[in-house]
């Protein structure tokens, strides 16, 4: 099989995975498959250097490769989808938490 091919398929099956944890709020096993999927990212990338694809896929597997990259493409919507209201609260409390120390800072304790 075409290294390219390979490196797709690995892809689209991390991707696969990272919904699924994405979807458990599994947030720690969401980071593996993030960091394993940038790995791949990075072999691809040596394979395909700026972005130029590598001769030799017949229009099957042109098509092949284009659907597991649509696959994958869908796949980090479902993420993002999943991620960004966590992202969002978890920024809003951080923020929150700043604020409280700037005004404990700059007026002192409110308390006895």
């Amino acid at each position: 099989m075409n290294a390219t091919l390979k490196a797709f398929e690995d892809m689209a099956r991390i991707s696969t995975e990272m919904v699924a944890a994405a979807v458990a709020n599994d947030w720690d096993q969401l980071t593996s498959l993030e960091l394993a999927m940038a790995e791949l990212h990075k072999s691809l990338a040596t394979l395909e250097p700026a972005g130029m694809q590598l001769p030799g896929l017949d229009a099957a597997e042109q098509r092949y490769k284009a659907e597991l990259i649509t696959r994958i493409l869908d796949d980090a919507e479902v993420v993002r989808n999943h991620v960004d209201p966590w992202m969002h609260s978890t920024r809003k409390l951080l923020s929150e938490g700043v604020r409280d120390r700037a005004v404990r800072n700059a007026y002192g304790a409110l308390g006895p």
